[in-house]
């Protein structure tokens, strides 16, 4: 894990590495008794783990002692990664399966892994609460939806003058358009886009420039079945 992680431009302690490779041993494990992910476990170091970990290589895009909640986490790509690497940020793992929660909850046990809380419940819902609304510097999520959904779920958490960071893949170019759209009507600016080195894989950034209106993020399931266009 370690030569791979330098190979890739990331340098990391011994205790940073030593965590990740028991969270990868727990996700293959795990990943034998249920569906975790479906790629291989060959494969799993860099296309999970390493890609997870690439943004950090961004400048500033993760400031010492932020805030973060990862949207639809599913086994913890990217926020667990994240927490295990960078035990400065407070991260909090949304995750609508409760068995993935069980999961996460495990690999925090096994890893001693303090700064990390597990919510089982959706973004429509959570993030119409004052607890987490606009509450946190920045919300991410991995291969979740297109980006004029994923808008529409990590915005409403993101704090004025804190950020939306999205893994994406090339696809992202062909929803710049709605994208664009719909984080204007999330008190968000129009995308900036980063490369990260991993075969055409970006983060597509959007900054929160004022409060979300109350009526987002509209109720379960609406953003995904009718996403917001820009002709609308």
């Amino acid at each position: 894990m370690k030569q791979l992680m330098t190979e890739n431009g990331l340098i990391l302690s011994d205790a940073v590495i030593a965590r990740l490779e028991k969270y990868m041993e727990l996700l293959i494990e795990w990943n034998r008794q249920m569906d975790l992910t479906s790629v291989p476990e060959n494969e799993m170091a860099q296309r999970h783990f390493v890609d997870s970990l690439l943004p950090l290589k961004q400048e500033n895009l993760f400031p010492e002692g932020c805030s973060l909640i990862d949207v639809g986490t599913g086994a913890g790509f990217p926020g667990l990664v994240l927490a295990a690497a960078r035990e400065d940020m407070k991260v909090t793992l949304l995750e609508a399966q409760q068995k993935r929660c069980t999961f996460l909850q495990a690999v925090c046990d096994k890893l001693g892994l303090n700064n990390v809380a597990i919510i089982h419940d959706r973004a429509e819902t959570l993030g119409k609460t004052d607890a987490h609304r606009e509450q946190y510097d920045r919300a991410v999520a991995r291969a979740v939806a297109p980006m004029n959904v994923l808008c529409e779920y990590l915005l409403p958490f993101v704090q004025v003058g804190g950020m939306a960071v999205c893994w994406k893949g090339p696809q992202v170019e062909q929803e710049r358009t709605d994208g664009n759209a719909a984080a204007v009507k999330m008190g968000g600016s129009e995308m900036h886009i980063f490369p990260t080195d991993q075969g055409g894989h970006v983060v597509a950034c959007v900054e929160k420039t004022e409060k979300t209106l109350p009526q987002y993020p509209r109720k379960n399931g609406m953003p995904a079945k009718r996403p917001l266009k820009a002709d609308k």
